[in-house]
């Protein structure tokens, strides 16, 4: 593109200029708004590829000018980001904020930081999101345009900028997501006979035989555990807290109370006795408010901590690859394990704590048989042929 030519002349205050940069490759716009108190040149500027583009955006420009709000012609994407990353997600979960920085340091700052939002066009975001739909899964592109989105309506609220250009793009599917796993039958029962007496089998036992989700067992205190056979009731565990910043269960729906299979009840009831024995051994004073699966000192594991010791345990189970697996893939086994023994999709959406069938039966369940029988019972069965043969 040639550098156009032309005499210049001097600029009245609110007139138009535009020029090209040679040094951006690109049209500059200005607009002259006199001078600042100090005396320097006050001029708000925009730029763009054609001197079509560049007139369009001053005249929006003008327009903002004449509306009264003072948009920033500096305010960067990164600026924007950021802001909203640090005063847009008020009362929001430190690990969700945590994501959106992840996803935003990755995926929007180094390919859009430096660029200025009021000359920000849709093409320039439709080139951005076609590229990063070639290493991101779709979630994970709606998501990181969700950033941008509510960033720049988090600049608007505040007059930074005028229009929201992420708006004005269609994201586009993304890679095929890593499926969901689910143990097989065999799998199950070398899972379940894997690090016996130890707290990670415990917590496996509970996780695949109930169906818990990681974030509710690691919160999980003994008086929401109900073992005891003197209790008429059949042993069950409220499913009633999570790590989730106010402490409730993810819905309404999944505050629940599972019936236990005779299995995790036994398993839990040693796990305890011998969390008692260690208690009584060190002279402390035993409470059913202590953590099931607490850490050394008494703290609530971290999520890594749980995903190391699971793996160790798939480990000993005879996995070859057990760093493919996540905690979370227990609960769609325990799914998949349901609906394969026939319960219908309806009553296993109602025990893992689903609003509807919908999640259940696109993300977790893997079979579908016709139907039989339900909850812990069917756990019961599906694992009874080994215990029989013991």
């Amino acid at each position: 593109m040639n550098e156009p030519t032309g005499h210049s002349r001097k600029v009245a205050n609110g007139e138009d200029s535009i020029y090209w940069d040679k040094s951006r490759n690109r049209f500059v716009g200005a607009v002259s708004l006199g001078y600042t108190p100090a005396g320097k040149r006050n001029r708000a500027k925009v730029s763009g590829k054609t001197k079509t583009e560049v007139r369009r955006k001053l005249r929006d420009l003008k327009k903002d000018l004449g509306d009264g709000v003072k948009t920033s012609a500096s305010y960067t994407v990164a600026q924007a980001v950021n802001d909203w990353l640090d005063k847009g997600l008020k009362g929001r979960e430190e690990t969700s904020i945590g994501t959106y920085r992840t996803l935003a340091e990755t995926h929007i700052t180094p390919y859009l930081g430096a660029a200025k939002l009021r000359d920000l066009d849709a093409d320039e975001l439709d080139e951005w999101l076609e590229e990063r739909a070639t290493v991101l899964a779709t979630q994970s592109l709606r998501m990181v345009h969700s950033i941008l989105r509510r960033s720049i309506s988090h600049g608007q609220r505040r007059d930074k900028v005028v229009r929201n250009v992420a708006e004005l793009v269609q994201v586009p599917e993304g890679r095929s997501g890593r499926p969901s796993k689910s143990l097989s039958l065999e799998q199950g029962e070398a899972v379940l006979r894997a690090k016996e007496g130890s707290w990670i089998h415990a917590y496996v036992v509970l996780s695949l035989l109930v169906g818990v989700r990681p974030e509710e067992a690691r919160p999980l205190a003994w008086t929401h555990v109900h073992i005891d056979p003197e209790e008429s009731e059949r042993p069950h565990v409220d499913v009633w807290r999570s790590v989730r910043r106010h402490g409730d269960t993810k819905t309404r729906q999944s505050r629940r109370s599972l019936a236990m299979p005779q299995q995790v009840a036994t398993v839990l009831q040693g796990f305890k006795a011998r969390q008692e024995d260690a208690c009584t051994a060190v002279g402390a004073l035993w409470t059913d408010e202590r953590l099931v699966f607490p850490t050394a000192d008494g703290e609530q594991r971290s999520s890594l901590n749980v995903r190391r010791n699971f793996r160790a345990l798939l480990k000993e189970a005879g996995f070859e690859n057990p760093q493919n697996w996540t905690t979370r893939e227990l609960r769609t086994s325990f799914v998949s394990l349901l609906s394969d023994h026939g319960i219908p999709i309806e009553v296993i959406a109602r025990v893992v704590g689903h609003s509807g069938t919908n999640i259940t039966e696109r993300v977790y369940r893997k079979q579908l048989r016709p139907v039989i029988s339900e909850g812990a019972e069917a756990m019961d069965n599906i694992f009874s042929a080994e215990s029989d043969d013991d």
